[in-house]
């Protein structure tokens, strides 16, 4: 429905160039916006001719018209005065007002569209069949971004991500929850995954969003190329979203692509994960571990298993690392300089890291 404002102005308008005073009401005779503070016609009258078939009628000194969408009744526009031109005038504003409905509705029927499309809403008929009505392409690539704020989004945060935009009506911004706006971004000819990345840092560093300590993410899906996958865009770029916080939390931009094995450990249920570390650990841990050992794990595995490399970044010489390696070895009977025992580590500490995440959620 259009606002109260919205009415106002235009009759405003309207009477700055023609000099005729115009009211709107509604239905049951209520003034909705008015050029003059004069009530001049009384509610009953309004609310008579409204439940009478007519689409005009005059009372007295004032021109009667109804304002319909599509044969629902909208408003009664009341011009006052009797000649020809005033009626006119009058006919102009209900083009006006209607037109404007049909704008504000089709707005909302967007939005909803593309809400209900995000979270699977919809059927596959009902998709191509609404996305025509509302004049929106189903064969074009697109891609879904969340931008995920750590406090309840504000009408200003919106409006600020929409005006990176200018306006483009073919990208679609809108939210399902508090804390979240997401972007289906219609992607140019040539663009990708590298131009998406750039939009997801521009937005976050424009937006100055991480000011303050505030911790705020940005994750976007996969490019999609039908409009019944931007579902599938928007569930990606909502576990890109989680998955990043267990295993890249340095990072304020990550894409589902990027994900590698922490997307498969993610979807894995607690107690199978359980099962793997006690197989792996037996009764131990890795938070058993002190933090020297811990430190030495990750620099092995940041310089990819090199021995030489990880005891020169450590600043300790070769044999202390090889101590270090030997001795966690007897721990656990994993060998680290051993791909195969590497990878089995570097899993189980993925897994750790993740049922440690699933249980804050609990509390």
């Amino acid at each position: 429905m259009i606002s109260s404002q919205t009415i106002q102005t235009s009759i405003d308008e309207l009477k700055a160039i023609t000099k005729v005073d115009l009211s709107v009401y509604d239905p049951t005779g209520m003034v909705v916006a008015s050029t003059t503070s004069q009530d001049d016609i009384a509610g009953e009258l309004i609310s008579g001719f409204a439940s009478s078939p007519a689409d005009s009628q005059v009372i007295g000194q004032h021109h009667l018209l109804k304002i319909l969408d599509e044969g629902e009744l909208l408003y009664i526009l009341v011009a006052k005065g009797m000649s020809d031109d005033v009626y006119m005038v009058g006919k102009i504003a209900v083009c006006q007002l209607q037109n404007l409905a049909i704008a504000y509705k089709e707005r909302f029927d967007r939005n909803n569209f593309f809400q209900n499309l995000l979270l699977d809403n919809l059927l596959l008929v009902d998709i191509y069949n609404r996305a025509k009505k509302l004049h929106i392409e189903a064969d074009v690539r697109r891609v879904v971004m969340i931008l995920e704020l750590n406090q309840e989004k504000d009408h200003s945060s919106v409006e600020s991500v929409k005006s990176l935009f200018g306006g483009k009506s073919r990208d679609f911004i809108t939210a399902v929850d508090e804390k979240s706006i997401i972007i289906v971004k219609e992607l140019e000819e040539g663009e990708g995954y590298p131009e998406m990345d750039k939009l997801a840092h521009t937005i976050m560093d424009t937006l100055d969003l991480n000011k303050d300590g505030e911790d705020v993410h940005m994750a976007y899906g996969t490019i999609v190329n039908e409009l019944k996958e931007v579902s599938r865009s928007y569930k990606e770029a909502r576990m890109a979203l989680d998955v990043g916080k267990i295993f890249f939390g340095d990072r304020e931009v990550i894409a589902y692509s990027s994900l590698g094995i922490g997307r498969l450990i993610y979807q894995l249920p607690i107690p199978l994960c359980k099962m793997f570390i006690r197989e792996i650990f037996d009764n131990k841990s890795p938070d058993d571990f002190d933090e020297e050992t811990l430190v030495t794990i990750d620099k092995f595995f940041e310089n990819s298993l090199n021995v030489s490399e990880t005891s020169r970044q450590l600043y300790i010489h070769r044999n202390t690392l090889v101590y270090r390696l030997d001795k966690l070895q007897k721990s656990t009977g994993l060998d680290l300089r051993v791909f195969e025992d590497a990878i089995t580590f570097k899993i189980a500490l993925m897994v750790v890291r993740y049922m440690k995440y699933m249980e804050t959620l609990e509390y």
